[in-house]
C-alpha cells in the first residue's frame, strides 16, 4: 500500500518571532509511519519533528522512492503539503495523526483608554502592559480529505480529549469519525495517552490497545479494511 501519515504539531504565529503551539512531538505518528514502512508499505511522512525518527529503529533503509519525508511548521505549511499530496489518487491510505491548531491569530491588540488598538508588527513590542489576541478558527484539515480533496481510500482520524471517561471518549470518537467520513478512529485522553488508545470500529466495536501495540494493531486493521473492500 501507498500510505500518507501526518504527525507533529503546528505553530500559530503571533508575529515573526513568537508563536502559539502545543506539546505534541508526533512520536505516535512517527512510530506508525516507521512500522508501516518496515512492513513493506510505501510511506510519505509529513511531520513537524523529523528528528523523532532518529529514535525509532528501522529494519529497512529509509530511502526514496518508497520512503518520502516532508516537514512543516505552520498550519498553512501542513495544509499546502496535504493539498499537494492527497488529490490525484496515489495514496490508498491517509493516517492523519497531526495535532493541528484549532485557531489562527487574527490580530494582536492592546487595550488603551477603553479601546482596542492594533499593535501587529514584525515583532510586537514587549512594553505593553497587556496584549489581547484575536483567535479565529481554522478549517479542519481531516474534514477536507473526503470533500475538497476527493480521497476515496482508507482514512484514519485521531482524536484526543481531556478528562473524559472511556465510555464518554468512545461516544465522542465515533461521532467525530462519522462527521469526517473516516473509516477508522484512534482516540485517547491526555491522561492515558502514554498507556492506551481506543481503536475502531471493528465487528465488536472499539478495542483498547496499549501504546506499544498501537502501530501494528492499526496497520492490521487498515489491511483488514482493504481486504474487506476487495471482497
Amino acid at each position: 500500500m501507498n500510505i500518507l501519515v501526518t504527525a507533529g504539531n503546528t505553530q500559530t504565529p503571533i508575529d515573526r518571532v513568537r508563536c502559539i503551539t502545543n506539546t505534541f512531538s508526533g512520536r505516535t505518528g512517527a512510530k506508525i509511519a516507521a512500522r508501516a514502512f518496515d512492513r513493506g508499505h510505501s510511506v510519505t511522512f509529513i511531520t513537524s519533528h523529523p528528528e523523532v525518527l532518529d529514535t525509532i529503529e528501522s529494519h529497512r533503509p529509509r530511502a526514496t522512492p518508497e520512503w518520502r519525508l516532508r516537514t512543516f511548521r505552520t498550519f498553512e505549511d501542513l495544509e499546502s503539503a496535504m493539498l499537494e499530496e492527497i488529490p490525484g489518487g496515489k495514496f490508498e491510505v491517509v493516517i492523519h495523526a497531526a495535532a493541528v491548531s484549532d485557531y489562527h491569530v487574527g490580530g494582536v491588540f492592546t487595550l488603551s483608554e477603553g479601546e482596542f488598538r492594533d499593535v501587529n508588527a514584525g515583532k510586537v513590542k514587549s512594553s505593553y502592559p497587556e496584549l489581547w489576541l484575536k483567535l479565529l478558527p481554522t478549517p479542519k484539515l481531516v474534514d477536507r480529505v473526503r470533500t475538497d480533496w476527493q480521497f476515496s481510500g482508507v482514512l484514519v482520524k485521531f482524536k484526543l480529549e481531556v478528562g473524559l471517561s472511556e465510555e464518554a471518549l468512545l461516544a465522542v470518537a465515533e461521532t467525530a469519525r462519522i462527521h469526517s467520513a473516516a473509516d477508522l478512529m484512534v482516540a485517547n485522553t491526555l491522561e492515558g495517552m502514554h498507556d492506551w488508545a481506543l481503536l475502531g470500529p471493528e465487528q465488536a466495536g472499539y478495542r483498547r490497545v496499549t501504546r506499544a501495540e498501537l502501530a501494528d494493531a492499526l496497520l492490521d486493521r487498515i489491511e483488514g479494511v482493504q481486504l474487506e473492500r476487495r471482497n
